[in-house]
């Protein structure tokens, strides 16, 4: 008997038949399109040529990828997520590059991160400002070097000084000309500028005397004025937000009668913007000690020479580096702690406190003083240690050593053997006793020595330090200017070398960071 299906079996195979051809699984379903509407502001502050701002407008919730296609592959590309879901965007583009047609791709992603529109857009810069150095890439090993670019803070002959970034190519991608933007005009920054916790950027200035912070294209967020004191150096953020500060109180004056300036210490409240603690080193150190160099005759005198503070969490301490006489640990009464320098000189300070009972014992490699005079002195070196010499950029590392950058000026009292060092001490602030555990740079001589400013830091992701020679340099074929050197710290390979050159040109430090706020 011949089978024919009923009105039901046809209807359940027809919806079968449907659910087949255009049923999915909802975690299946085919991401709704997003229409993006993309407006486009170039340097949208006047002062960063190298950066856009970008409004978009999307029919769905969602957000926003922004990635630079670069010009050397892949690996230039600069790239960015940001995460908040929304239909309406406001995102900075960073890593421009200059006097060309770079191209942008956008990408609109939903909650998922997946793709829901991407759009490719074209912005054009003009051409970076005139006498900037040249740049010359000599090693570049990328897969061995720490993610980010490297942060410049560029302190030409002329103002305002213009930081700027390049990537590991040595193309120039974010950078600040202040020429024509107030109150920046004639910026004078001394160290240069930092990232803050909150991902925006800060310095000081000089001339103005204040400390500001600003966002990532470069606009003015945020000053403290500085009051009676006169800023010079460096600022650091404390982690409760407050700012450190090396500083002038212009009505100092030292016991033989004279001015003083760059000797002291101020912490600012965050908040209230009030100075609520000093530290005036000619009160905790020794100023008559003239060990390099004499200056009690200058009106006002520089016989510290203070140019970075620190602070140390783990005592709630700072550290101090005076050019002129050492690295300094001080409590927040001014009470001396240590004095990590040449042991040759020391006298008593306005407290009372011979200063020599605070100096620091250096070690050799197997943990015992070391005790020749000449060593403690500084005339000679001992095989396991070395002094610093008219230092700079002292930092903390992790495991709560000190890495600092140690320039070499007149080192052992001789302008014969010229090289400076990135060198790492342990301290046992108990027993007063110091251990060098590292270093880099005396085996390169002068091709990195700088007797002025210059930098030095740890990067935690890679296990790598970067060295940064930044003054009167030698790069070569009569150039002049700084170099950069990043080195891993276990072998000691150089995986980027970068020198940078250029008529009176210097830098303070270097950085190497995320273009974009993490």
């Amino acid at each position: 008997m011949d089978y024919r299906p009923s009105t039901i079996d046809i209807l359940t195979l027809l919806l079968l038949f449907f659910l087949i051809a255009c049923g999915k699984k909802d975690d299946e379903s085919t991401p709704i399109p997003a229409e993006m509407e993309i407006s486009i502001s170039l340097d949208p502050y006047g002062v960063n040529p190298l950066c856009a701002r970008l409004d978009i407008r999307a029919e769905v919730v969602g957000k926003v990828k922004v990635e630079v296609v670069g010009r050397d592959g892949a690996a230039s590309n600069i790239a960015h997520t940001f995460e908040e879901l929304a239909t309406e965007h406001i995102v900075p583009v960073l890593g421009l590059y200059p006097a060309f047609q770079n191209t942008v791709q956008v990408t609109y992603l939903n909650e998922a991160n997946e793709e829901l529109e991407q759009k490719e857009i074209q912005i054009i810069t003009s051409t970076i400002p005139n006498d900037f150095p040249d740049i010359i890439v000599d090693v570049q090993k990328l897969d061995k070097m720490e993610p980010g670019l490297t942060l410049v803070s560029n302190r030409s002959v002329y103002n305002p000084n213009m930081p700027y970034m390049i990537d590991a190519f040595g193309k120039i991608r974010w950078l600040l000309d202040y020429s024509n933007y107030s109150p920046f005009e004639d910026l004078s920054y001394d160290v240069g500028i930092e990232r803050l916790q909150n991902g925006n950027f800060y310095f000081a200035d000089r001339f103005i005397h204040s400390i500001y912070e600003i966002g990532v294209y470069g606009q003015l967020l945020n000053s403290w004025p500085l009051g009676a004191y006169e800023f010079h150096h460096n600022v650091q953020e404390k982690p409760n937000g407050n700012f450190l500060a090396t500083a002038t109180n212009p009505n100092s004056i030292h016991l033989n009668g004279n001015l003083t300036h760059k000797d002291q210490v101020i912490e600012i409240d965050r908040a209230s913007g009030s100075i609520i603690r000093e530290w005036d080193l000619k009160e905790s150190l020794d100023e008559y000690r003239t060990i390099w160099g004499y200056y009690l005759g200058q009106n006002p005198i520089d016989w510290a020479h203070g140019n970075a503070v620190i602070y140390d969490p783990s005592d709630n301490t700072i550290i101090v580096s005076c050019q002129r006489q050492g690295v300094f640990k001080l409590d927040e009464n001014n009470k001396i702690v240590w004095a990590m320098g040449l042991h040759l000189g020391w006298g008593t300070n306005r407290q009372g406190d011979d200063l020599n009972d605070y100096l620091l014992t250096p070690l050799n490699a197997s943990g015992n003083p070391i005790t020749d005079a000449d060593v403690l002195n500084g005339y000679t070196n001992h095989t396991d240690f070395e002094w610093n010499w008219f230092q700079h950029a002292p930092m903390l590392m992790p495991n709560g050593n000190i890495m600092l950058f140690d320039n070499g000026n007149y080192r052992n009292y001789s302008s014969q053997e010229k090289y400076s060092r990135a060198v790492e001490y342990t301290v046992d602030d108990g027993s007063r006793t110091i251990r060098q555990i590292w270093q880099y740079g005396k085996e390169r001589g002068e091709e990195t020595f700088s007797s002025l400013v210059s930098d030095v830091d740890y990067l935690t992701t890679t296990d790598n330090v970067l060295f940064s020679s930044g003054n009167n340099v030698d790069n070569g074929m009569g150039t002049k200017g700084g170099k950069i050197v990043e080195v891993n710290y276990n072998t000691k390979e150089v995986v980027f070398e970068v020198r940078i050159s250029g008529a009176g040109f210097q830098f303070h430090r270097a950085e190497r960071l995320s273009i974009y706020p993490k």
